[in-house]
């Protein structure tokens, strides 16, 4: 008998763990695996007798290696109906996340990407480890950051969740901690001791958050390394804060004619990313500067939806997960040939009914 993908199991002494398990796939999300994380943190949410969550996974590598990007590609030609349900399913979960009640521990040991940060990134208590490999990775496929990245990439220090996004580079746990995006460091050899001891605790539903930071402070450690992103937030503010993908790329490449290695890196790893992407999550990041954090996911509905209508994301998705060739043949291939009006109409999808699924799925909130 197959094994699930999900594992949700109720402790008598008020806690609630959900294990991940699909390690063969570091965890990747399939659509079953997030409609169960979705029943369980809803029923769990009016059960009185779990009095908060942790969330982790099985084995060593991975927490969570993001959404099952591959069965997109698998499925192209009914790639629409596919989306829809997916990705309405995977933002719902994300924002129930946001606004869960109840406090949720998140384990991120390991590869934590895309799909997996929109996991961890709105829970209470996000613990990261000397493993942990974080990352918005979507750049790479002809894709764009999602699960909220419009709300939480912008709130990031200065323009340090640009670079992430425009980049797609990953960062480690001490980048992590600087940059917001997880709460506590916990090397990996105390994680059994402090599953013990949460399993050893009576918990409640009035004093568990309190009760979770005393226990996380006990077990945490300082982080050994000083954060890469913060020796490097000069030069981050410097050449991203621009509008414009043009002025960003101009500014790096005369840092790197003058010698500085950094922006030489940085500006080559740019340049072997889709230019549709990236002018796509540039626009995509100034306009989340404006909207609720339910706003941008609707936005980035739309955004989803259009990507998966063209073949950018296909052709990333074949680079890198196909074909594994890493050689992708984006179109257009030059920054300079994606015009306004062809970013512009990535902000707008034009559903069959008149009115975004995820809008429904909101229904009865503000969306602002």
């Amino acid at each position: 008998m197959e094994e699930k993908s999900v594992i949700a199991t109720k402790a008598r002494n008020g806690a609630g763990w959900i294990k991940l398990n699909r390690p063969q796939a570091l965890h990747a999300l399939s659509k079953e695996m997030i409609d169960s994380l979705l029943k369980t943190l809803k029923e769990w949410k009016e059960d009185d007798t779990v009095a908060f969550i942790c969330l982790h996974s099985e084995g060593e590598k991975a927490f969570c290696a993001g959404g099952d990007i591959r069965s997109f590609y698998n499925v192209k030609k009914n790639a629409a109906a596919y989306a829809k349900s997916y990705i309405t399913a995977e933002y719902t979960l994300d924002y129930e996340i946001h606004n869960y009640p109840k406090p949720i521990l998140v384990y991120m040991n390991g590869i934590v990407m895309g799909g997996g940060v929109g996991l961890s990134i709105g829970a209470s208590h996000r613990i990261v480890t000397e493993k942990t490999k974080w990352a918005m990775p979507e750049m790479t496929i002809g894709f764009f950051p999602d699960v909220g990245s419009s709300s939480f990439l912008n709130n990031m220090p200065g323009c340090i969740g640009r670079y992430l996004a425009l980049t797609a580079n990953s960062i480690d746990a001490s980048d992590t901690l600087y940059t917001g995006a997880a709460d506590y460091y916990i090397e990996r050899h105390n994680w059994p001791e402090l599953k013990r001891a949460i399993n050893e605790k009576p918990w409640t539903l009035h004093s568990s958050g309190e009760d979770i930071n005393e226990l996380l402070k006990y077990y945490c450690s300082p982080v050994k390394d000083t954060s890469n992103i913060e020796r490097h937030e000069e030069q981050i503010n410097k050449h991203f804060r621009f509008n414009s993908l043009e002025e960003i790329i101009l500014s790096l490449k005369l840092a790197a004619a003058e010698g500085d290695g950094w922006a030489l890196e940085t500006v080559n790893t740019m340049l072997s990313k889709s230019p549709t992407s990236l002018k796509v999550t540039l626009r995509q990041l100034q306009e989340g500067k404006q909207k609720s954090l339910q706003a941008c996911f609707v936005m980035e509905m739309d955004l989803a939806m259009n990507f998966f209508s063209k073949n950018e994301v296909y052709e990333g998705i074949r680079s890198v997960l196909v074909d594994k060739d890493h050689k992708p043949n984006w179109s257009p291939s030059e920054i300079e040939d994606v015009s306004e009006e062809d970013v512009s109409s990535y902000f707008y999808y034009e559903w069959e009914d008149g009115q975004s699924p995820l809008k429904k799925a909101f229904e009865g909130e503000k969306i602002v």
